[in-house]
C-alpha cells in the first residue's frame, strides 16, 4: 500500500505515504525507522489539498486524491512548506488539475518559481490572519518564518478547531499502521520525534518559542502534521513537548560523547561515568562519536543537561569525529547546558585547547571548573581530577 487514507472527521481526509527506502533525510540523518510524508484533503463546498508528498511516492498519492475527491475538481492547493517533500509533487497536480488556485505567502510564490521553475497560475497570496472560505470550514494562515524555512506557515480551522502545523509537531519515523495519537504509545515515538526536532528546527528554537506562543493560544482539538502522528486526543501532549523543546527545558542526566584512537579517552569517559553514578546521576549516556551519528548524540544532548566532551588529540588539534560533534552543536546554538571537558595527548597537545575555546563560544554554558588532559594513559593524578570533575558536574545538575 503506498498511500495510506483515512477519514479524520467528515470530508477531512489524512493521506500520507511511509518511506522505508530513504536512508537519510536530507541526504544527513540516518532514518532506520523510516518517515512519514502527510498531506490532508478537505472536501466542503469547495475542495482544498494541503501540501503534497515526496515524488518518490507520487503515483499512489494521486491515485489517492482522485479516489478521495471522487470526481470533483481540486479547487485549492495550499503550500504551508515548500521543503521537497512536502512540495514534490506540485506539478503534477498541476498538470492534472490546471485550474487550481495555490495557496501561500510571498515567500512561498518566489520559492515556487525558484524550486519548480513552472508557471505558477492561480496563485491567492495570503498574511497573516487572513482567511481561506471553503464553506463549512475556513482556513485562518498564521506566519511561522524560519520554523524552519523562512515561508514556512500554519492554518487553523476554526469550525472543528484542527492545526494543520506543516514541519511543527513532527517527528522520524514511519507510521506502521498507527496513525493517530491514540493507536501508539507516545514513548515508542518520542525519541525520533527529539530527534527530528533537534536536528531540523533546533538551530530556530528561538523563533519555534514565539510560533509556539501563538499555537498555545488556539484552542486545538487536532493537530495534522506534515511528518509523523495525527493527534486528536490529546494534542496538548505534542504542543508542550514541542513547547520544552524550544525552550531547551532538560532532565537531570549527562551525556559523555568522545573521541579515542587508542582507548585513553574511552577509559577517561567510562571513569567519568562510574564517577558520576557515584555522585548519584542516574542517567548517564556514554557515545563514542566514532560509532554513533551525531543526530543521535545532539538528541541526546537535548534531552540531558549535562555535557561531557572529550577527545584525544589527533594532528596537535581536536579529534576530526569531536570536530563535527563541536560543529553541530554550535550551528544549534545549545543553551541551558552544563558543559565540562577533557582530553588525552601523545607528544603535543591541542584538543582540550580547542574544547576550551568551543566552550567559551560554541553556547550559553555553564563551565565545570575542573578540565583534566591526560599525557598518554591515566596517572592517579587524572583519575582524582575525573573524580572532581563528576562531582561539579553532580553538584551543578542538582542545584538546578
Amino acid at each position: 500500500m503506498n498511500t495510506v487514507s483515512v477519514e479524520i472527521l467528515k470530508d477531512l481526509y489524512y493521506m500520507g505515504v511511509n518511506d522505508r527506502e530513504t536512508n537519510l533525510f536530507e541526504n544527513m540523518w540516518p532514518l532506520p525507522e523510516g518517515v512519514a510524508y502527510n498531506s490532508y484533503l478537505i472536501t466542503d463546498e469547495k475542495t482544498a489539498l494541503l501540501d503534497t508528498v515526496k515524488i518518490t511516492k507520487v503515483d499512489g498519492f494521486i491515485d489517492s486524491l482522485k479516489d478521495n475527491l471522487g470526481g470533483r475538481n481540486l479547487d485549492y492547493l495550499v503550500v504551508h512548506h515548500m521543503e521537497p517533500d512536502h512540495s514534490g509533487c506540485i506539478k503534477t497536480v498541476r498538470d492534472l488539475y490546471p485550474e487550481v488556485t495555490i495557496v501561500g505567502n510571498k515567500k512561498t510564490k518566489s520559492m515556487m518559481s525558484d524550486y519548480l521553475d513552472i508557471e505558477i497560475g492561480n496563485f491567492v497570496e495570503v498574511k497573516d490572519g487572513d482567511t481561506l472560505d471553503l464553506g463549512n470550514r475556513k482556513l485562518t494562515f498564521v506566519n511561522t518564518p524560519m520554523v524552519h524555512w523562512p515561508e514556512s506557515m500554519v492554518s487553523y480551522e476554526s469550525t472543528d478547531k484542527i492545526l494543520f502545523s506543516q514541519d511543527i509537531f513532527g517527528g522520524f519515523g514511519a507510521l506502521n499502521g498507527t496513525i493517530f495519537d491514540d493507536e501508539m504509545n507516545f514513548e515508542f515515538f518520542q525519541d525520533e520525534m527529539r530527534r527530528y526536532y533537534s536536528n531540523i528546527v533546533g538551530k530556530y528554537s528561538k523563533q519555534a518559542a514565539k510560533a509556539l506562543q501563538k499555537v498555545k493560544a488556539l484552542d486545538i482539538n487536532i493537530i495534522c502534521p506534515v511528518h509523523g502522528i495525527v493527534w486528536r486526543t490529546n494534542p496538548d501532549r505534542i504542543v508542550d513537548e514541542y513547547i520544552k523543546y524550544a525552550n531547551q527545558v532538560n532532565e537531570e542526566g549527562v551525556v559523555i560523547a568522545y573521541g579515542s584512537m587508542y582507548g585513553n579517552t574511552e577509559k577517561m569517559a567510562d571513569y567519568l561515568a562510574r564517577f558520576l553514578a557515584e555522585e548519584g546521576i542516574k542517567n548517564v549516556k556514554v557515545f563514542d562519536v566514532s560509532k554513533t551519528h551525531v543526530s543521535y548524540i545532539l538528541s541526546e544532548i537535548w534531552k540531558y543537561k549535562g555535557v561531557i566532551i572529550g577527545s584525544c588529540t589527533y594532528n596537535n588539534s581536536v579529534y576530526p569525529n569531536v570536530n563535527q560533534l563541536l560543529y553541530t552543536l554550535k550551528m544549534n546554538k545549545l543553551n541551558n547546558h552544563v558543559l565540562g571537558i577533557f582530553g588525552s595527548y601523545g607528544w603535543s597537545g591541542g584538543a582540550v585547547k580547542e574544547l576550551s575555546e568551543f566552550a567559551s563560544e560554541g553556547g550559553n554554558f555553564e563551565v565545570v571548573p575542573t578540565v583534566v588532559e591526560t599525557k598518554g594513559t591515566m596517572k592517579e593524578d587524572d583519575v582524582e581530577g575525573l573524580k572532581k570533575m563528576a562531582k561539579e558536574m553532580a553538584g551543578l545538575l542538582k542545584a538546578e
